[in-house]
């Protein structure tokens, strides 16, 4: 592995030895949401974040950081760690083991290294330069997605479709029609699902930059493809379309692009 796949790997453990003994236990929680409604932050968050932002200090002193809980410093940089030290608060404070540490490195613009963590299941997933992989009980196994030649035989996930506009809901229960499962309210764990050949298609909307910025070297390095719904690399839209096999890619968009921003 390079040397920021292992660095991204010891921040993974970090978080986790940070978040976890709070998970199904007591922590304190605020909502941050206000008139917009229920946008949850727990003690777990800020302290792992600030444990993250700690070890990227002492090591990589002229690196940028962007986090969810702690925002931007240096954010120009060549190198800029991007962080959301739970994604998923809801199924955390819920019980739910669907929450993930997502840590990403962006090199010159891109996310290069991307780490999606489950520390209740002893699980990080990691995509990088060396290919994608899942450490796991001291072993690694290699992940790779799966093929899926044709929509309706796809397996695809979103978070919550409450969370698609109405435009994007009409695409997205388009998208649903036509496949033959989906599943629901899995965060970034689906994500590490499609990487690991388990899930076929993955699409959201109002995702923010440290949403999204782990999962898309996870993906890419297991064979499959992250864009936007008008089918270019993620941006500034939040939207996300995510497919191990590259042809659910355009029979998807038929529909999404109907609502991409």
């Amino acid at each position: 592995m390079t040397e920021y796949e292992l660095f991204a790997i010891e921040l993974a453990r970090e978080a986790a030895r940070v978040s976890l003994p709070y998970f199904r236990g007591t922590f304190d929680q605020t909502d941050k949401g206000g008139a917009a409604g229920f946008d949850p932050v727990t003690q777990a968050d800020s302290e792992a974040e600030a444990a993250i932002r700690r070890l990227i200090a002492d090591r990589y002193p002229d690196h940028g950081v962007i986090g969810e809980e702690y925002g931007e410093d240096r954010p120009d940089a060549d190198h800029v760690w991007i962080l959301d030290p739970i994604d998923g608060t809801r199924a955390f404070i819920a019980g739910l083991p669907l929450w993930t540490n997502l840590i990403a490195l962006r090199t010159e613009g891109r996310p290069t290294v991307g780490v999606i963590g489950q520390p209740y299941l002893d699980e990080i997933f990691l995509g990088g330069p060396s290919g994608a992989r899942l450490l796991r009980a001291g072993r690694e196994t290699s992940l790779a997605v799966r093929s899926c030649a044709h929509l309706n035989d796809a397996l695809i996930a979103t978070t919550d479709p409450d969370l698609f506009t109405g435009a994007e809901l009409g695409a997205w229960t388009q998208v649903r029609a036509a496949a033959r499962l989906a599943r629901l309210g899995c965060d970034a764990y689906a994500y590490a699902m499609l990487a690991a050949g388990r899930i076929d298609l993955v699409a959201e909307s109002a995702l923010k930059v440290w949403d999204w910025s782990a999962l898309v070297p996870v993906i890419e390095a297991a064979g499959g493809q992250a864009v936007n719904w008008r089918g270019e690399a993620p941006d500034q839209s939040g939207q996300i379309l995510a497919v191990g096999d590259s042809r659910l890619r355009d029979q998807a968009l038929v529909a999404l692009r109907r609502a991409a921003l």
